[in-house]
């Protein structure tokens, strides 16, 4: 129940508002279809709280994305000169008057400059207001939205405007049509396998020639472990050098928790000579890292064990963020922050030393990320970028479908109203400035049936990906896809074993699936690789695409091609694997004894 002084305070801001000046028209700046399955419940109550998310121009991003390139492309001179935090924000800074039109219009609702926080760069502005504020500001409405198979429910509003002469001096303004969720990658399609019998490996071997010394354990056949991977990626007997200079970290989202004691188990079951080594927890906007065995999360227990034991003893850093899952509309004081991920983004845009490698296992179907809003979140990974950090995210769970990892539930149609059928691509998979992983399964591998894979409807195809794309297209049976892909963003980029993964959960070892298992993978290879660069003078890798591609169109590529498989989905079967790169395990799984040759010679 809020406070009667909370209360005074909404209504002298209301009041405020009201006696605002009307010396300009409002014209409406975004207008959405509400995503299948949301339904409008009733009126937002107007004492409900948000946290307003302004964002102002960035007028010289397309040099920054300049800049990103330059220092990400091996044939470049200027090829690992990365930016510095101070660099990147002046290229991403809003003009003056931008900052002193939008300052201007909250003081006139009330809202002075010590109510609003704002971005290392100042291109972001939020505010605190209850929702009778922000209709006012927004001319618009809000309603409570109950997503109908999930039972959550978001305070949203599907069109909102702005006084005309701010359209140039702002870019978004959420939460307002966002109606994603935000959800984990389904750790996955099939569930923890509790109490599984792990076999052990009674000294049968598979011949795979890239592996270290050719062969891989035949239990790794049915069972993933950190030794299968270390073996299967051409690693074994790598150990870091300068664990300390370089660093890997993994995100949390959505009460998911890392157990410090089945991490413990895990460590002393499946990695006996990493057994004293720990990781770090950042907290960022009220994120919690509960250790009751019940709070333990599968996502958060397996990115940790994963990345961190195949890093050993490199620094891990685990991020847990705060913010709700969507709120239960029936409180009587309802918590909506269920948009952890851009503080999550914020915090460490404004931080120094950062991990030069991130994993992160989370994602929406792009089309509930509005448009505007996408393109931001995409933006702020080409900061990172530029900053010299490798960002993987998991390429998703459900083929080309929708979130729903069964294909045979799968609603595949478009959110404009149109309810056109059509692949769902995933976010932020599929934003340019990111590396996305798919999955693969088994010894030898194949592509693993729900690696996320396909191309955006939001983001153009960078050049980078020019030639492979081409390629793989020009190989497409007629009418594989409805509309044309010429210009399409594709992805994954590259994939990473993502089935059976023993993990420990609840002090319980049992098994689990999914790009949230190959993510983890791939960034720990990164990091090793990252480990060998900075140990011989270099600098780290930073965004990785503009290397990944170039070295596939050389004879030898640092990658395993996967040739078998396909990821089905809205009643199709999806894309193929094939040779070169493919839009279900990109262009295959590292070999890091032939990639750590190739980043020493870039």
């Amino acid at each position: 129940m809020p406070s009667l002084r909370s209360a005074l305070l909404w209504a002298v801001l209301g009041a405020l508002a009201a006696a605002a000046p009307a010396e300009y028209t409002h014209r409406v700046k975004e207008t959405v279809h509400p995503p299948r399955g949301w339904n409008a419940l009733r009126p937002a109550p107007p004492a409900h709280t948000m946290e307003l998310r302004i964002g102002l121009p960035q007028p010289k991003f397309a040099e920054l994305e300049e800049h990103l390139y330059a220092v990400s492309d091996p044939s470049s001179e200027r090829y690992g000169e990365h930016l510095s935090k101070e660099d990147v924000e002046a290229l991403v800074a809003p003009r003056p008057e931008s900052v002193q039109l939008v300052e201007e219009w909250l003081a006139s609702h009330g809202l002075l400059s010590d109510a609003l926080s704002r971005s290392p760069a100042g291109d972001w502005v939020t505010v605190r207001v209850p929702v009778s504020l922000a209709e006012t500001m927004l001319d618009t409405t809000y309603h409570v939205w109950a997503h109908t198979a999930s039972g959550d429910s978001l305070v949203r509003t599907t069109s909102y405007s702005l006084p005309e002469y701010l359209h140039d001096h702002i870019e978004v303004v959420q939460p307002t049509t966002m109606f994603s969720r935000f959800t984990p990658m389904r750790t996955t399609y099939r569930s923890f396998r509790a109490n599984t019998a792990i076999p052990q490996s009674d000294g049968a071997r598979i011949a795979v020639p890239s592996a270290s010394g050719g062969q891989v354990a035949a239990s790794c056949n049915g069972t993933i472990t950190p030794e299968c991977l270390l073996e299967l990626y051409n690693a074994t007997g790598y150990t870091p050098q300068v664990p300390g200079e370089n660093k890997i970290a993994v995100t949390g989202y959505l009460e998911q928790y890392a157990n410090y004691a089945d991490y413990y188990q895990f460590l002393g079951e499946e990695v006996s000579y990493a057994a004293n080594s720990t990781f770090s927890v950042v907290y960022i906007n009220g994120g919690l890292n509960n250790q009751t065995p019940a709070d333990a999360g599968i996502e958060a227990n397996l990115d940790t064990q994963y990345a961190f034991s195949l890093t050993y003893p490199t620094p891990g850093t685990f991020y847990t963020t705060g913010g709700s899952p969507p709120f239960i509309p029936d409180d009587l004081e309802p918590t909506d922050s269920n948009e952890p991920y851009m503080q999550w983004l914020e915090y460490v845009l404004s931080a120094e030393d950062l991990p030069q490698s991130i994993s992160t296992s989370y994602e929406d179907d792009e089309q509930t990320v509005p448009y505007s809003y996408a393109t931001r979140v995409c933006a702020e990974f080409a900061q990172l970028g530029a900053r010299g950090i490798s960002i993987m995210f998991g390429s998703g769970d459900a083929g080309v479908g929708d979130g729903d990892p069964d294909p045979a539930t799968q609603e595949c149609y478009s959110n404009d109203g149109r309810n056109v059928t059509m692949f769902i691509p995933g976010f932020p998979a599929s934003c340019p400035y990111v590396t996305a992983v798919g999955a693969t399964s088994g010894v030898p591998e194949i592509a693993a049936w729900f690696s996320g894979g396909g191309f955006s409807n939001y983001f153009a195809r960078p050049s980078y990906q020019d030639t492979a794309v081409t390629k793989y297209l020009g190989e497409l049976a007629p009418g594989t896809y409805a509309v044309p892909l010429t210009i399409q963003q594709a992805y994954p980029d590259v994939s990473a074993e993502g089935v059976d993964f023993t993990i420990v959960w609840d002090a319980e070892t049992g098994l689990v699936d999914g790009t949230s298992c190959s993510t983890p993978t791939f960034t720990a290879f990164v990091s090793l690789l990252n480990d060998a660069r900075i140990a011989s003078g270099k600098f780290p890798l930073g965004f990785l695409n503009p290397l990944i591609y170039s070295l596939n169109a050389q004879t030898t590529t640092g990658f395993n091609d996967i040739t078998v498989g396909n990821n089905p989905g809205c009643g199709t079967e999806g894309f193929n694997a094939t040779i070169g790169w493919d839009p279900v395990t990109g262009w295959g799984t590292p070999n890091f004894g032939v990639l750590k040759e190739l980043v020493l010679g870039a």
